[in-house]
C-alpha cells in the first residue's frame, strides 16, 4: 500500500474528533493516542498544534498525530522543535504523555512511520524531533539522523490480573514479605478490610473530589502539578469525558469508619486499567500506608472485573516497584535531523568563519 504523509493546520475539533474516533476504532492504539485524552487536552489547554495526516490512494487516513513546533531551549540556543504528539510548550504539556506513537489503523503501522519520516525529510523548518513516552526500539527511532539522545527510560511497573485471579485473587501473595506485612499491618490499622470504593458519578462530584484531590497533594511535591489551576481543569474534563464512556474513573476509598483513605484517576481502555494520578490521607499511625491500601484495593476491584492488567504508568518510585508483579519500560528522545544542505551550509559557516583577531 502506498501512502503519504501531509501536515495542515488543526480543523476544528469536531470533525477532528469524527475522524479520530473511527481510526481509533480501527487501531491498537493506547488511551494516550486515543480521542477521550487527546480531545480533553487539545480543548483545555487551548493548543493548536499541527495535524499530521497519513493517507491511502483514495485519501482515506491511516494514520494520525499531531505535531507541535517551539523554538526549545539546549546547551548551544534554541532550536526549531517538533514535538510529537505534544506542544512543546512546558506548562501545556505537563499531562505527560506515555505510550506515544502515531494513531495507525492496523497493521500499517510501519508503512505510516515511513510516510511520516519522508514527510519530516520534506521540511526544512525544524531541527529536532521530540519523541516522549515511546516503547523502547519503537519505528519512530528509524530515521536518518545527525544525532538521537535518549534524555531518560523510566520502567513502567505493573500488577499482571490474570496472576491475581490465578492466585484465588490473593494479590498480597504476590509480593515480597516486606509489601505484604506492611500492607497486612495498615489493613489491621483500618478495621481489618481494604478500603471500600466509590465512583465518582456526577460532574459536580467529580469537581468536589478533584478539589479535594488538590488539597491533599498541597506541599507535597516540590513541582506539584494539582496547584496548576490548568492542569486541574484538564483532569476534570477527563473525568467527565471518561466517565461517560468508561474509559476514566475518579476512585474514593473509604475506610470503615467512613474516613478518607485516598482518592486515583485511573484509565480503563482496552481490558487495562491505568493509574494515572492519586492522593492521599496522612497516615494514621506510623503502621498506616493510604497508598498501598488504595492501590491494592483497586488491584482487587480490576481483578474482579476481568481485566487483565493494572498499570502503575511511568515512574521510578519505590511504592510502585513494591506493588508489582511485572514490568515494561518507556523512553523519552530527542532526534536531531540529517540534512544534506544543512549540514553543507554548517559546513560552508565553519570553513568561511573569520579567524579570531590576534
Amino acid at each position: 500500500m502506498v501512502l503519504t504523509a501531509r501536515f495542515s493546520s488543526l480543523p476544528d475539533l469536531v470533525s477532528l474528533e469524527t475522524r479520530w474516533r473511527a481510526l481509533e476504532a480501527a487501531s491498537a492504539s493506547s488511551f494516550f493516542l486515543g480521542w477521550t485524552w487527546t480531545g480533553c487536552w487539545l480543548e483545555s489547554y487551548g493548543v493548536r498544534p499541527e495535524l499530521l495526516t497519513v493517507a491511502d490512494q483514495e485519501g482515506g487516513d491511516v494514520a494520525l498525530a499531531l505535531l507541535g513546533h517551539a523554538m526549545m531551549p539546549r546547551l548551544l540556543g534554541r532550536c526549531a522543535t517538533l514535538s510529537l504528539n505534544q506542544s512543546g510548550d512546558p506548562a501545556s504539556d505537563r499531562p505527560y504523555v506515555e505510550y506515544n506513537g502515531l494513531l495507525v489503523a492496523k497493521p500499517n503501522e510501519c508503512a505510516a512511520v515511513s510516510a511520516f519520516h519522508d514527510a519530516l525529510a520534506r521540511r526544512m523548518d525544524w531541527r529536532a524531533l521530540r519523541l516522549s513516552g515511546i516503547v523502547p526500539a519503537s519505528p519512530l527511532l528509524g530515521m536518518p539522523a545527525r544525532r538521537s539522545l535518549r534524555l531518560d527510560r523510566s520502567p513502567v511497573y505493573q500488577v499482571d490480573l490474570d496472576a491475581v485471579r490465578d492466585a484465588s485473587g490473593d494479590y498480597l501473595s504476590l509480593l515480597s514479605s516486606n509489601t505484604r506485612s506492611q500492607i497486612r499491618r495498615a489493613i489491621k490499622d483500618h478495621g481489618g478490610a481494604l478500603p471500600s470504593i466509590t465512583l465518582a458519578s456526577s460532574a459536580a462530584q467529580s469537581a468536589a473530589w478533584i478539589e479535594e484531590m488538590r488539597v491533599l497533594n498541597e506541599g507535597r511535591h516540590s513541582d506539584n502539578a494539582w496547584a496548576d489551576p490548568a492542569f486541574r481543569r484538564f483532569v476534570a474534563l477527563l473525568a467527565d469525558r471518561g466517565r461517560d464512556n468508561g474509559e476514566v474513573e475518579l476512585l474514593r476509598f473509604t475506610a470503615a469508619d467512613g474516613g478518607t483513605v485516598g482518592l486515583l484517576v485511573n484509565f480503563v481502555y482496552r481490558g487495562q486499567a491505568m493509574n494515572y494520578q492519586s492522593a492521599f490521607a496522612a497516615p494514621r499511625s506510623s503502621r498506616d500506608k493510604p497508598g498501598l491500601l488504595c492501590h491494592a484495593a483497586a488491584v482487587a476491584h480490576y481483578a474482579g472485573q476481568g481485566l487483565s492488567l493494572y498499570s502503575l504508568l511511568a515512574g521510578k518510585d519505590r511504592y510502585k516497584q513494591s506493588l508489582a508483579t511485572r514490568e515494561e519500560a518507556l523512553e523519552w528522545w530527542v532526534i536531531e535531523r540529517f540534512s544534506p544542505r544543512l549540514e553543507g551550509e554548517a559546513l560552508l559557516r565553519r570553513l568561511f568563519r573569520r579567524p579570531a583577531s590576534a
